[in-house]
Protein backbone atom coordinates (compact mmCIF):
# COMPACT_ATOMS: atom_id res chain seq x y z
CA UNK A 1 0.00 0.00 0.00
CA UNK A 2 1.33 3.42 -0.94
CA UNK A 3 1.68 5.82 1.99
CA UNK A 4 2.49 9.49 2.38
CA UNK A 5 5.94 8.57 3.69
CA UNK A 6 7.14 6.18 0.98
CA UNK A 7 9.58 8.83 -0.24
CA UNK A 8 11.55 8.33 2.99
CA UNK A 9 12.18 4.62 2.32
CA UNK A 10 15.79 4.19 1.29
CA UNK A 11 16.88 7.52 2.79
CA UNK A 12 20.33 7.32 4.37
CA UNK A 13 22.52 9.26 6.74
CA UNK A 14 26.04 8.64 8.03
CA UNK A 15 27.79 9.63 11.27
CA UNK A 16 31.43 9.12 12.21
CA UNK A 17 32.53 9.26 15.83
CA UNK A 18 35.29 8.03 18.11
CA UNK A 19 34.23 5.45 20.70
CA UNK A 20 35.47 7.69 23.48
CA UNK A 21 36.97 5.99 26.54
CA UNK A 22 35.59 8.62 28.98
CA UNK A 23 32.02 7.87 27.82
CA UNK A 24 32.68 4.15 28.26
CA UNK A 25 34.04 4.76 31.77
CA UNK A 26 30.97 6.84 32.60
CA UNK A 27 28.70 4.03 31.40
CA UNK A 28 30.52 1.53 33.61
CA UNK A 29 30.03 3.87 36.57
CA UNK A 30 26.35 4.31 35.69
CA UNK A 31 25.84 0.54 35.75
CA UNK A 32 27.91 0.30 38.96
CA UNK A 33 30.48 -1.97 37.31
CA UNK A 34 33.90 -2.39 38.92
CA UNK A 35 35.91 -2.05 35.70
CA UNK A 36 35.44 -0.34 32.34
CA UNK A 37 36.85 -1.65 29.06
CA UNK A 38 40.19 0.00 28.29
CA UNK A 39 41.25 1.52 24.98
CA UNK A 40 41.51 -1.21 22.35
CA UNK A 41 39.24 -3.63 24.21
CA UNK A 42 35.81 -4.59 22.80
CA UNK A 43 32.86 -2.35 23.54
CA UNK A 44 30.24 -4.38 25.48
CA UNK A 45 26.98 -5.21 23.66
CA UNK A 46 24.43 -2.41 23.90
CA UNK A 47 27.00 0.24 24.74
CA UNK A 48 27.12 1.32 21.07
CA UNK A 49 23.85 3.17 21.82
CA UNK A 50 25.91 5.79 23.66
CA UNK A 51 27.25 6.97 20.31
CA UNK A 52 26.05 8.38 16.96
CA UNK A 53 23.04 10.11 18.52
CA UNK A 54 21.71 13.35 16.97
CA UNK A 55 22.59 16.60 18.74
CA UNK A 56 19.71 18.83 17.71
CA UNK A 57 19.85 22.45 18.95
CA UNK A 58 17.36 23.27 21.70
CA UNK A 59 15.32 25.44 19.30
CA UNK A 60 14.77 22.36 17.13
CA UNK A 61 13.29 20.17 19.87
CA UNK A 62 9.64 19.21 20.15
CA UNK A 63 7.58 19.56 23.31
CA UNK A 64 8.51 15.98 24.28
CA UNK A 65 12.25 16.76 24.18
CA UNK A 66 12.89 14.77 20.99
CA UNK A 67 14.09 16.52 17.82
CA UNK A 68 11.15 17.92 15.87
CA UNK A 69 9.61 15.82 13.10
CA UNK A 70 11.28 15.75 9.71
CA UNK A 71 14.91 15.52 8.68
CA UNK A 72 16.18 11.96 8.35
CA UNK A 73 13.08 10.33 9.84
CA UNK A 74 9.71 10.92 8.16
CA UNK A 75 7.62 13.82 9.58
CA UNK A 76 4.94 11.63 11.14
CA UNK A 77 2.69 13.95 13.10
CA UNK A 78 1.51 11.52 15.79
CA UNK A 79 2.73 13.00 19.09
CA UNK A 80 4.04 9.92 20.91
CA UNK A 81 7.03 7.92 19.75
CA UNK A 82 9.11 5.15 21.25
CA UNK A 83 11.80 2.63 20.46
CA UNK A 84 9.80 -0.61 20.26
CA UNK A 85 12.57 -3.14 19.69
CA UNK A 86 15.61 -4.18 17.67
CA UNK A 87 17.30 -7.11 15.98
CA UNK A 88 21.09 -7.01 16.29
CA UNK A 89 23.98 -8.93 14.77
CA UNK A 90 27.40 -8.53 16.36
CA UNK A 91 29.82 -9.38 13.54
CA UNK A 92 33.13 -8.07 14.86
CA UNK A 93 34.49 -6.32 17.94
CA UNK A 94 34.12 -2.53 18.10
CA UNK A 95 37.23 -1.35 20.01
CA UNK A 96 37.10 1.38 22.62
CA UNK A 97 38.80 4.59 21.43
CA UNK A 98 38.59 3.57 17.76
CA UNK A 99 36.94 5.76 15.14
CA UNK A 100 33.75 4.19 13.80
CA UNK A 101 31.05 5.06 11.29
CA UNK A 102 27.35 4.29 11.48
CA UNK A 103 25.34 4.34 8.27
CA UNK A 104 21.58 4.43 8.79
CA UNK A 105 18.95 3.58 6.18
CA UNK A 106 15.16 3.64 6.41
CA UNK A 107 13.96 0.25 5.18
CA UNK A 108 10.24 0.31 5.97
CA UNK A 109 7.41 2.69 6.90
CA UNK A 110 3.99 1.19 7.57
CA UNK A 111 0.70 2.14 9.18
CA UNK A 112 -1.39 -0.08 11.46
CA UNK A 113 -4.47 0.45 13.58
CA UNK A 114 -4.30 -0.75 17.18
CA UNK A 115 -6.76 -0.84 20.05
CA UNK A 116 -5.89 2.75 20.97
CA UNK A 117 -5.77 4.28 17.51
CA UNK A 118 -3.41 4.73 14.58
CA UNK A 119 0.20 3.52 14.74
CA UNK A 120 3.09 4.15 12.38
CA UNK A 121 6.11 1.84 12.40
CA UNK A 122 9.46 2.97 10.98
CA UNK A 123 12.26 0.41 10.63
CA UNK A 124 15.80 1.76 10.38
CA UNK A 125 18.86 -0.36 9.59
CA UNK A 126 22.06 0.82 11.28
CA UNK A 127 25.41 -0.60 10.13
CA UNK A 128 28.42 0.30 12.27
CA UNK A 129 31.86 -0.15 10.71
CA UNK A 130 35.41 0.25 11.96
CA UNK A 131 38.60 0.09 9.88
CA UNK A 132 36.61 -1.08 6.87
CA UNK A 133 34.84 -3.99 8.55
CA UNK A 134 31.22 -4.28 9.63
CA UNK A 135 30.97 -4.63 13.41
CA UNK A 136 27.26 -4.29 14.24
CA UNK A 137 24.12 -4.46 12.09
CA UNK A 138 20.87 -3.46 13.77
CA UNK A 139 17.29 -3.22 12.60
CA UNK A 140 15.52 -0.76 14.90
CA UNK A 141 11.74 -0.41 15.12
CA UNK A 142 10.35 3.03 16.03
CA UNK A 143 6.62 3.36 16.70
CA UNK A 144 4.56 6.56 16.55
CA UNK A 145 1.15 6.63 18.22
CA UNK A 146 -1.68 8.96 19.08
CA UNK A 147 -1.88 10.72 22.43
CA UNK A 148 -4.20 9.19 25.01
CA UNK A 149 -7.19 11.56 25.24
CA UNK A 150 -8.06 13.03 28.65
CA UNK A 151 -10.51 10.86 30.54
CA UNK A 152 -9.81 7.78 28.43
CA UNK A 153 -10.06 4.42 30.13
CA UNK A 154 -6.66 3.16 31.27
CA UNK A 155 -4.99 0.47 29.22
CA UNK A 156 -5.62 -3.07 30.47
CA UNK A 157 -3.12 -4.20 33.08
CA UNK A 158 -0.40 -6.39 31.54
CA UNK A 159 -0.66 -10.07 32.28
CA UNK A 160 1.76 -11.82 34.59
CA UNK A 161 4.66 -13.50 32.83
CA UNK A 162 4.74 -17.24 33.47
CA UNK A 163 8.30 -17.92 32.21
CA UNK A 164 10.35 -20.24 34.42
CA UNK A 165 13.71 -18.58 35.07
CA UNK A 166 16.86 -20.65 35.49
CA UNK A 167 18.76 -17.57 36.68
CA UNK A 168 18.14 -13.92 37.26
CA UNK A 169 18.57 -10.96 39.54
CA UNK A 170 16.70 -7.94 40.80
CA UNK A 171 17.42 -4.44 39.57
CA UNK A 172 16.10 -1.19 41.02
CA UNK A 173 16.32 1.92 38.82
CA UNK A 174 16.64 5.27 40.57
CA UNK A 175 16.39 8.84 39.30
CA UNK A 176 20.17 9.27 39.14
CA UNK A 177 20.50 6.21 36.91
CA UNK A 178 17.85 7.53 34.51
CA UNK A 179 19.44 10.99 34.48
CA UNK A 180 22.91 9.61 33.77
CA UNK A 181 21.69 7.30 31.00
CA UNK A 182 19.74 10.14 29.36
CA UNK A 183 22.87 12.29 29.49
CA UNK A 184 25.17 9.58 28.12
CA UNK A 185 22.84 8.88 25.18
CA UNK A 186 21.92 12.58 24.71
CA UNK A 187 18.28 11.53 25.01
CA UNK A 188 16.06 14.53 25.75
CA UNK A 189 12.79 12.58 25.96
CA UNK A 190 11.11 14.09 29.00
CA UNK A 191 9.42 10.87 30.16
CA UNK A 192 12.79 9.84 31.63
CA UNK A 193 13.47 12.90 33.82
CA UNK A 194 10.41 15.21 33.96
CA UNK A 195 7.93 13.58 36.31
CA UNK A 196 5.08 16.04 35.77
CA UNK A 197 5.40 15.73 31.99
CA UNK A 198 5.51 11.92 32.14
CA UNK A 199 2.44 11.84 34.38
CA UNK A 200 0.30 14.72 33.12
CA UNK A 201 1.11 14.73 29.40
CA UNK A 202 1.85 11.12 28.54
CA UNK A 203 -0.21 9.39 31.21
CA UNK A 204 2.51 7.39 32.94
CA UNK A 205 2.45 6.96 36.74
CA UNK A 206 6.12 7.96 37.07
CA UNK A 207 9.41 8.36 35.20
CA UNK A 208 9.93 5.66 32.56
CA UNK A 209 13.02 3.44 32.40
CA UNK A 210 14.69 3.66 28.97
CA UNK A 211 13.99 0.63 26.80
CA UNK A 212 17.58 0.40 25.49
CA UNK A 213 18.87 0.54 29.08
CA UNK A 214 16.80 -2.54 29.92
CA UNK A 215 17.99 -4.19 26.69
CA UNK A 216 21.61 -3.41 27.64
CA UNK A 217 21.11 -5.04 31.04
CA UNK A 218 19.64 -8.14 29.39
CA UNK A 219 22.64 -8.34 27.05
CA UNK A 220 24.94 -8.07 30.05
CA UNK A 221 23.04 -10.97 31.64
CA UNK A 222 23.33 -13.00 28.43
CA UNK A 223 27.11 -12.47 28.29
CA UNK A 224 27.43 -13.54 31.93
CA UNK A 225 25.56 -16.78 31.16
CA UNK A 226 27.36 -17.41 27.85
CA UNK A 227 30.30 -19.27 29.34
CA UNK A 228 32.86 -17.03 27.67
CA UNK A 229 31.23 -17.25 24.23
CA UNK A 230 30.87 -14.13 22.12
CA UNK A 231 27.37 -12.68 21.74
CA UNK A 232 26.49 -12.92 18.03
CA UNK A 233 22.78 -12.06 17.86
CA UNK A 234 20.36 -10.32 20.14
CA UNK A 235 16.73 -9.41 19.61
CA UNK A 236 14.42 -7.57 21.98
CA UNK A 237 10.87 -6.25 22.06
CA UNK A 238 9.40 -3.84 24.57
CA UNK A 239 6.07 -5.05 25.96
CA UNK A 240 5.16 -2.81 28.89
CA UNK A 241 7.00 0.09 30.59
CA UNK A 242 9.10 -0.07 33.73
CA UNK A 243 9.21 2.83 36.18
CA UNK A 244 11.70 4.52 38.45
CA UNK A 245 12.13 3.26 42.03
CA UNK A 246 10.20 0.06 41.27
CA UNK A 247 12.48 -2.98 41.30
CA UNK A 248 12.18 -5.41 38.40
CA UNK A 249 13.87 -8.69 37.57
CA UNK A 250 16.22 -9.64 34.74
CA UNK A 251 15.75 -13.34 34.06
CA UNK A 252 16.37 -16.06 31.51
CA UNK A 253 16.69 -19.69 30.61
CA UNK A 254 18.81 -21.77 28.23
CA UNK A 255 17.01 -23.26 25.24
CA UNK A 256 17.62 -26.65 23.63
CA UNK A 257 19.13 -25.06 20.51
CA UNK A 258 21.82 -23.25 22.52
CA UNK A 259 20.16 -19.85 22.50
CA UNK A 260 18.98 -17.99 25.57
CA UNK A 261 15.47 -16.73 26.21
CA UNK A 262 15.60 -13.57 28.31
CA UNK A 263 13.08 -11.19 29.78
CA UNK A 264 12.53 -8.33 32.18
CA UNK A 265 9.75 -9.07 34.65
CA UNK A 266 8.05 -6.06 36.21
CA UNK A 267 7.33 -5.63 39.94
CA UNK A 268 3.86 -7.12 39.57
CA UNK A 269 5.14 -10.09 37.60
CA UNK A 270 4.29 -8.58 34.22
CA UNK A 271 6.40 -9.05 31.10
CA UNK A 272 8.15 -5.75 30.39
CA UNK A 273 10.63 -6.88 27.71
CA UNK A 274 11.29 -10.15 25.91
CA UNK A 275 14.59 -11.03 24.22
CA UNK A 276 16.62 -13.82 22.68
CA UNK A 277 20.40 -14.18 22.50
CA UNK A 278 22.66 -16.44 20.44
CA UNK A 279 26.41 -16.96 20.56
CA UNK A 280 28.99 -17.56 17.88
Amino acid sequence: MTTAYDAWIGREEERTQRILAPAVQAMAATLDLKDAPAAGEPLPPGWQWLFFNPAAPRRELGVDGHPKRGGFLPPIELPRRMWAGSRLRYLSDLPVDAEATRRSRIVKVENKVGKRGSLWFVTVEHTTTCEGRACIVEEQDIVYREATPPGAAPAPAPQRHDGEAQWGRAFEPDTTLLFRYSALTFNGHRIHYDQSYARDEEGYPDLVVHGPLTATLLQQLAVEQGGGKRLARFEFRGVSPLFVSRAFRLEGQAMADGTLALWARGPDGELAMSATAAFG
